[in-house]
């Protein structure tokens, strides 16, 4: 009964910005920690950036500087705003969500990813 939506992907030239956004929906009580993922062709998912109810985030050096976590909890949204792409950021991007339902039970979804294209 939740559902998790991911926008904002699209083309874009190397030096861009693009922010990506992440819609938790349906039977929620309350959301633990939130997460971006990514999958290039040929390569493992990997984690992009991640945050916390109560505020904290985790960056890998890859786009430390760069990416930007961020939530809206009144509305149950994820942001991951993206400056200075380059074409290695190219990939599926994933939202991953983590917390409890209103029956009480804990979920951990994801949704079904956003293309992002870095290239000139």
């Amino acid at each position: 009964q939740v559902q998790v939506v991911e926008s904002g992907g699209g083309l874009v030239q190397p030096g861009g910005s693009l922010r990506l956004s992440c819609a938790a929906s349906g039977s929620i009580s309350s959301i633990y920690a939130m997460a971006w993922y990514r999958q290039a062709p040929g390569k493992q998912r990997e984690l992009v950036a991640s945050i916390t109810s109560g505020g904290g985030t985790n960056y890998p050096d890859s786009v430390k500087g760069r990416f930007t976590i961020s939530t809206d909890y009144a509305k149950n949204t994820l942001y991951l705003q993206m400056n200075s792409l380059k074409p290695e950021d190219t990939a599926v991007y994933y939202c991953n969500t983590l917390g409890r339902r209103s029956d009480g039970f804990r979920f951990d979804y994801w949704g079904q990813g956003t293309q992002v294209t870095v290239s000139s």
